[in-house]
């Protein structure tokens, strides 16, 4: 049995007792379906591009918006259910239709640090990884990159303080592991890119080849904001002398 067919009979099984459903609305779909037709239909697919400093290409699968935000919640919440199917699911089309699947050796999912993952179950990132590998025939390097740093949420920072925010935060610990590899960095979100950004430069710091960086969902560019409105940047700001 193929692993495409071993995959499909497992999802069969596992839908028999508890039944399959859309990540948006939680409506009962097929075994090998990734969203409900009326949830598909307001989903927007992401056709514009970003840029993410020293990589050689991006891709994404939706824009960040009210429609697909429940399904990244609930990998954020700790409920995976089907989110991170059918999410990777869409994400593996983008990269095959950019041309940056033929050309990577290796996907490696943006680490959560390890308190983190302990209170979440899981790296939703790993997951998402995982459904790409199984797409496209790649392996995963989970534990490649590291987070050996706690920081916060990058969400609620502004530019200069999601820099200092993830100073020292990733490590690779062992660079043999991405000498003159290409790689596929792939996160949930992306949303002004600092995080991929900061590990694609890591990479390359150990030996990668190339970095190509590949998110669910890119958010709409964000207002700026001033700093006196951002309530961790004392805190971060002290923490970074």
């Amino acid at each position: 049995m193929n692993v495409d067919m071993d995959k499909t009979l497992k999802r069969r099984i596992l839908h028999f007792f508890f039944p399959n459903r859309c990540p948006v609305c939680d409506a009962v779909i097929g075994a090998m379906d990734t969203f409900c037709d009326e949830c598909s239909g307001k989903l927007q697919p992401f056709t514009g591009s970003f840029t993410i400093k020293d990589a050689a290409g991006t891709a994404a699968a939706f824009v960040y918006d009210r429609n697909i935000s429940p399904a990244v919640m609930l990998l954020k919440n700790g409920v995976c259910g089907n989110a991170a199917y059918a999410l990777g699911k869409a994400l593996a089309v983008k990269l095959r239709e950019s041309g940056i699947a033929e050309k990577a050796d290796i996907i490696v999912p943006v680490p959560l640090h390890k308190s983190d993952k302990r209170i979440r179950g899981y790296n939703q990132a790993f997951l998402i990884a995982r459904e790409l590998s199984d797409e496209l025939g790649l392996p995963v390097g989970e534990g490649i990159v590291i987070k050996s740093r706690r920081t916060h949420q990058q969400k609620r920072l502004n530019r200069h303080l999601r820099l200092i925010n993830l100073k020292d935060a990733f490590a690779v610990p062992e660079a043999s592991l991405v000498w003159d590899k290409s790689i596929i960095l792939v996160d949930d979100v992306c949303t002004t890119g600092t995080t991929l950004g900061k590990v694609t430069s890591l990479l390359l710091e150990n030996g990668a080849k190339a970095v190509y960086c590949a998110a669910c969902c890119k958010t709409p560019a964000l207002k700026k904001t001033s700093d006196e409105e951002n309530p961790v940047q004392q805190n971060l700001t002290s923490t970074a002398k």
